[in-house]
């Protein structure tokens, strides 16, 4: 058995090579940034700065084997996050403000002053503004006569599996921000990026009462894994919002 001063070496030296393995990740990711990093590294790098004297490599693999993958840890829930040895609320809350402030990110660059005028523009605006949520969304954004965003909020937040999208709010907040045109934007958190039968008689009612005060429904963006379907851009749908 090693006396109890052995140990406290054995430990010194420890913290020593933990030290010098963050030194050499700081320095890897200063020089060329997360190119080449393995999942794990991104993520031990992550933890270094709320787990700043205990070893992260273990706890970046235990997360990833956890949940499966790199973007599995990040869409995990704060509950289930806290349940992984080693995650305390901090770390939770870290993991978790990540995909969030990417997702911010992508909206600042997507100012209000977009002009929105192609499918890829709405898709790629949509996509950014789902990173992250993990339960289902229904968002409306509202345009000017030049295509123009005025404004894009959230119409209801559902629980995992459904949400309720409903024309009186469609229609009021098009009305509140004396828009031309709406799309409409909703996510399968746990599908894939094509419209359900509900999705498309729910467009046929938003186009009927739209149409009703003089406001076109120019799309309605469907968002799955950073992915979306856009049902103006699709034969089968288009002919609804012409």
């Amino acid at each position: 058995m090693l006396s109890q001063e052995a140990e406290k070496s054995n430990n010194r030296g420890a913290g020593k090579m933990h030290d010098g393995h963050r030194e050499r990740i700081k320095k890897r990711f200063k020089e060329t940034g997360l190119a080449g990093f393995p999942d794990h590294n991104i993520l031990e790098l992550l933890l270094f700065y709320t787990i700043p004297r205990r070893d992260t490599n273990e706890l970046a693999h235990l997360l990833i084997n956890t949940f499966g993958s790199l973007s599995a840890v990040f869409d995990a829930s704060f509950e289930e996050l806290i349940k992984v040895g080693g995650v305390g609320e901090n770390t939770a809350s870290l993991i978790k403000l990540m995909p969030q402030i990417y997702g911010k990110y992508l909206e600042d660059k997507l100012s209000v002053s977009t002009v929105i005028d192609s499918t890829d523009a709405a898709g790629e605006y949509f996509v950014a503004k789902y990173i992250g949520v993990v339960n289902e969304r229904a968002m409306l954004m509202c345009l000017d006569s030049k295509c123009c965003i005025k404004n894009c909020e959230t119409l209801s937040d559902g629980s995992t599996t459904m949400t309720e999208i409903t024309g009186r709010k469609v229609v009021e907040n098009a009305l509140k921000n004396n828009a031309v045109s709406v799309i409409l934007a909703h996510n399968h958190p746990h599908g894939i990026a094509v419209p359900s039968p509900e999705d498309v008689d729910l467009t046929r009612t938003i186009i009927r009462l739209l149409n009703s005060i003089d406001i076109k429904l120019r799309d309605h963006i469907i968002v799955a894994n950073n992915e979306y379907f856009s049902m103006a851009d699709t034969k089968k749908f288009s002919i609804m919002f012409l």
